[in-house]
Protein backbone atom coordinates (compact mmCIF):
# COMPACT_ATOMS: atom_id res chain seq x y z
CA UNK A 1 0.00 0.00 0.00
CA UNK A 2 1.34 3.46 -0.90
CA UNK A 3 0.45 6.32 1.42
CA UNK A 4 1.22 10.03 1.54
CA UNK A 5 2.31 10.19 5.20
CA UNK A 6 6.08 10.56 5.26
CA UNK A 7 6.53 10.31 9.01
CA UNK A 8 6.51 6.58 9.70
CA UNK A 9 7.79 4.96 12.88
CA UNK A 10 8.11 1.19 12.92
CA UNK A 11 7.71 -0.44 16.29
CA UNK A 12 6.12 -3.08 18.47
CA UNK A 13 2.85 -2.86 20.40
CA UNK A 14 3.60 -3.00 24.13
CA UNK A 15 0.14 -2.22 25.52
CA UNK A 16 -3.48 -2.21 24.34
CA UNK A 17 -5.98 -0.58 26.72
CA UNK A 18 -9.56 -0.66 25.41
CA UNK A 19 -12.24 1.57 26.88
CA UNK A 20 -15.92 1.77 26.04
CA UNK A 21 -15.29 3.74 22.83
CA UNK A 22 -11.57 4.46 22.46
CA UNK A 23 -8.38 2.44 22.79
CA UNK A 24 -4.87 3.55 23.84
CA UNK A 25 -2.17 1.72 21.91
CA UNK A 26 1.39 2.08 23.23
CA UNK A 27 4.07 1.42 20.59
CA UNK A 28 7.76 1.02 21.35
CA UNK A 29 9.76 2.71 18.59
CA UNK A 30 13.49 3.36 18.03
CA UNK A 31 15.70 4.56 20.92
CA UNK A 32 13.66 2.82 22.60
CA UNK A 33 10.89 5.31 23.14
CA UNK A 34 7.17 4.76 23.52
CA UNK A 35 4.45 6.69 21.72
CA UNK A 36 0.73 6.40 22.40
CA UNK A 37 -1.90 6.35 19.67
CA UNK A 38 -5.53 6.96 20.63
CA UNK A 39 -7.81 5.22 18.15
CA UNK A 40 -11.37 3.95 18.23
CA UNK A 41 -12.01 0.66 19.97
CA UNK A 42 -13.58 -0.57 16.71
CA UNK A 43 -10.36 0.15 14.79
CA UNK A 44 -8.26 -1.63 17.42
CA UNK A 45 -10.53 -4.66 17.17
CA UNK A 46 -10.58 -4.60 13.34
CA UNK A 47 -6.77 -4.57 13.33
CA UNK A 48 -6.75 -7.27 16.05
CA UNK A 49 -4.01 -5.33 17.87
CA UNK A 50 -2.27 -7.17 20.68
CA UNK A 51 0.99 -6.97 22.62
CA UNK A 52 3.99 -7.96 20.50
CA UNK A 53 2.46 -7.04 17.12
CA UNK A 54 4.86 -5.36 14.69
CA UNK A 55 3.19 -2.14 13.50
CA UNK A 56 3.97 1.14 11.78
CA UNK A 57 2.76 4.42 13.33
CA UNK A 58 1.94 6.89 10.57
CA UNK A 59 1.96 10.55 11.55
CA UNK A 60 0.19 13.06 9.33
CA UNK A 61 -0.09 16.56 10.72
CA UNK A 62 -0.55 20.07 9.42
CA UNK A 63 1.56 21.55 12.22
CA UNK A 64 4.29 20.63 14.67
CA UNK A 65 4.43 22.35 18.06
CA UNK A 66 7.69 22.43 20.00
CA UNK A 67 8.02 23.56 23.60
CA UNK A 68 11.13 24.18 25.62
Amino acid sequence: MDISARNQLKGKVVSVEKGAVMANIKIEVEDPSVITAVITKESAENLDLKDGDEVCALIKSTEVIIGK
